[in-house]
């Protein structure tokens, strides 16, 4: 009865663990990283051929982005998850697919240009994606249904997302009865849409996360409507766009909701009608599927609207685009505007080209709305660039730049230790993950110190006894640019690696350049070299 962790161990996403109990293997979520990664995650112990179940604790793309992946090498088991989850996944993978080709077949026209290969590589295909999806099977929440001898299972509404879940799992193995519990993505208490997360009161070992769990969300809900709907305000008067990079699942809707009431409050009397575009073929369908299956996890206020006939994420002037040409068309229109479009983090999908006509212009305003792993271009923007690169060319960062902080899905502190606090029962052990380096030990200790519980924050790689709760082997975590006899390569080092491309391009370009400008560029260039060859 083993317990090994894989992914999102002091690093935000790519969420993946292993459980062995007797001659079953499964697997805990087996999520995508995304944004710069800190350390080596440990390899799956086993062949994926070799799984025989994936429980997974709500559709977010670090939670579930791998599913493709481990069906292209061999799986053939069973995903074990909530009804709309399985809704959710059936969108966001296939999306995930076809950002993966059209950003291979992207990379390989640059590189012909170049006259060189592209070293991109495809994780999985659509037809992966398309593949896995046979093999879920959804379970609703709150009832305990039995997998297979030795083990038992239940969902139970955490809150973070539509259908999102912690999972608690009844082991035996020779004799040897233990539950562990493990959080998924806790969610924010009194959000809008969600249902506050449910809790759980016993278990032997608690896996739980911590994105926040060294801050506190500060603003209500009424302050985030007011907030935004000043910003919305501002910008449109000024005569610009309101570009919002979010998260096409979960954050878009809840953006939506408060638009709603914004318009329903009359908040800009000026502009009653401003148009809203979702620029997101994913968010377009996840909108359909949060209306559809809302029932199932909505609060008291949303059930309310839906029971008044009112659709709580819908309103006049709302559009929504599908079509490549109806992209296109919104950035053609000079009419002030609010656009809604994914990656939340900026780093695919359409936002980008959104990003690349308002970024530069300083009566435009991005505004973010999720979290910004480190290393994504959202990031970037946020602690204050003044350019990033967008499809090959920097564009300078001109627009009024805002970040909601008090819009979270995820709990703060306060709400993380409000949830351990729940067990009546003292969990033996303690495992914190899903969180920044320096934010998992925080919150651990923060854990040992409120509530006299083990607790401590593992590296990928770290392996359990859950039968006699010991340690077979700690980590210590392996940097992931570091080799042997390397030093780990530097953000700085990176962008210097990205000017030398840069310069290389030009320096082919300057061919036909008088031969006067030539000389002077090299002799530029010498002294810039001779300066730091010092």
């Amino acid at each position: 009865m083993e317990l090994i962790f894989i992914g999102a161990d002091h690093e935000v996403t790519g969420s993946c663990h292993y459980l062995q109990v007797g001659s079953k293997k499964i697997l805990v979520d087996y999520g995508m990283e995304q944004g710069r990664d800190l350390y080596e995650n440990e390899d799956l112990p086993v062949k994926p051929s070799e799984i025989d179940y994936v429980f997974l604790t709500h559709a977010h793309i670090d939670h579930s982005g791998m599913l493709p992946a481990l069906y292209h090498n061999g799986f053939r088991g069973e995903v074990i998850c909530t009804p709309a989850t399985e809704g959710l996944c059936s969108i966001m993978l296939r999306d995930a697919a076809h950002i993966q080709t059209m950003e291979a077949e992207w990379r390989e026209k640059k590189a012909d240009r170049r006259g060189e290969k592209s070293s991109f590589q495809l994780l999985y295909t659509m037809e992966d994606a398309i593949g896995v999806m046979k093999l879920f099977k959804s379970y609703p929440y709150d009832k305990k249904f039995t997998l297979c001898d030795g083990i038992q299972f239940r969902f139970t509404d955490i809150g973070h997302l539509l259908g999102s879940s912690s999972i608690e799992l009844w082991l035996s193995e020779g004799g040897n009865e233990k539950k562990i519990v493990f959080s998924g993505d806790i969610g924010n208490k009194n959000q809008p849409l969600l249902r506050d997360p449910a809790y759980t009161e016993a278990a032997d070992y608690v896996v739980v996360e911590s994105t926040y769990g060294d801050r506190s969300h500060e603003l209500t809900d009424a302050d985030n409507i007011e907030e935004l709907a000043a910003i919305i305000s501002a910008t449109l008067r000024r005569g610009g766009n309101v570009v919002i990079p979010s998260f096409a699942v979960g954050r878009t809707q809840v953006i939506l909701y408060y638009i709603r009431q914004i318009k329903a409050d009359e908040m800009i009397p000026d502009m009653p009608d401003f148009p809203v575009y979702v620029d997101s073929p994913l968010a377009v369908e996840a909108t359909e599927i949060f209306y559809e299956r809302g029932r199932e996890c909505y609060d008291e206020e949303a059930l309310a609207l839906v029971n008044k006939g009112i659709n709580p994420i819908s309103f006049q002037g709302l559009h929504l685009t599908i079509s490549t040409d109806e992209s296109k068309a919104i950035n053609l229109d000079d009419e002030p505007k609010v656009i809604i479009s994914a990656s939340g983090m900026c780093d695919a999908g359409r936002v980008k080209h959104h990003l690349k006509h308002n970024l530069w212009r300083e009566e435009c305003t991005v505004l973010f709305v999720g979290y910004q792993a480190e290393g994504s271009p959202g990031r970037k923007i946020v602690d204050g660039a003044d350019s990033i690169k967008l499809f090959g060319e920097d564009v300078a960062v001109r627009a009024q730049i805002h970040q909601m902080t008090g819009l979270s899905g995820h709990a703060d502190r306060e709400g993380l230790l409000q949830w351990i606090g729940s067990f009546t029962e003292k969990p033996k052990q303690v495992f914190v993950v899903h969180g920044e380096d320096k934010v998992t030990d925080i919150f651990a200790e923060q854990v040992h110190e409120k509530f006299g519980l083990n607790a401590m924050a593992p590296y990928s790689g770290t392996r359990y006894d859950l039968a006699s709760g010991k340690f077979i082997e700690m980590t210590k975590g392996i940097p992931i640019a570091r080799a042997e006899g390397e030093r780990r390569v530097s953000e700085s080092y990176g962008k210097l690696k990205d000017v030398s491309s840069r310069l290389e391009d030009m320096i082919k370009a300057a061919k036909g350049f008088p031969n006067r400008d030539l000389e002077r560029f090299a002799r530029d260039l010498e002294r810039i070299m001779e300066k730091y060859r010092r």
